[in-house]
């Protein structure tokens, strides 16, 4: 288990994550659904970043962080601080934000009704985050998500990059220069947000 997981969980009670706890309980309906990293932005975030889903796992209390032990989590954190990409500025999700696969079994694609259920969930996520500017889609599940995103919230920008995944980041040089590329993107849109003053 996290051994800080008891410290995380009582930052979930702080005003920037109850919002965000009220969704995500009202979708997961029993279902297991790892929690927002309060030491994220939280409702004040203005950059979401789209995973897929949750990998295996059975840790009685989760959350979706790149502080995670994995090593898509290790690549991703890696990334976003060459970026400059400061983690109050950002949110960390999944399109499909419940753990799809059985206890004790290993990933596996995810099907097509779970890809529709997870997508449909995603407008009322972005109404609880009032400063958000800018939506990374990383994958190819996430990048099924720009129209719900498109049609939810029009004046949010929209950046794709391959999945952090060590397996893909691997494949060749031009993966992991791609997501380099995206966030940068990412980043210049928020700094030009800020100078600006105003919010999308």
């Amino acid at each position: 288990m996290d051994p800080d997981a008891d410290d995380r969980q009582g930052l979930l009670r702080f005003p920037h994550m109850v919002p965000l706890e009220n969704w995500r309980n009202t979708v997961a309906q029993g279902r297991p659904v790892p929690h927002f990293d309060p030491r994220d932005g939280g409702i004040d975030a203005r950059l979401l970043i789209l995973l897929e889903t949750p990998g295996p796992g059975d840790a009685p209390v989760r959350f979706v962080s790149r502080d995670n032990a994995g090593g898509t989590q290790r690549n991703l954190a890696r990334f976003l601080d060459g970026a400059g990409i400061t983690r109050t500025d950002m949110l960390l999700w999944n399109c499909v934000p419940w753990i799809v696969h059985a206890p004790g079994a290993r990933g596996r694609p995810l099907r097509r009704a779970e890809i529709r259920e997870g997508l449909a969930t995603l407008p009322g996520l972005l109404a609880v985050l009032p400063r958000l500017t800018t939506v990374v889609l990383a994958g190819r599940v996430a990048r099924e998500a720009a129209p719900v995103i498109a049609a939810a919230r029009p004046n949010v920008a929209l950046f794709t990059m391959p999945h952090p995944s060590p397996a893909n980041v691997c494949t060749s040089p031009a993966v992991p220069a791609a997501i380099r590329d995206a966030l940068s993107a990412a980043a210049a849109r928020l700094g030009s947000i800020y100078k600006e003053g105003g919010f999308a």
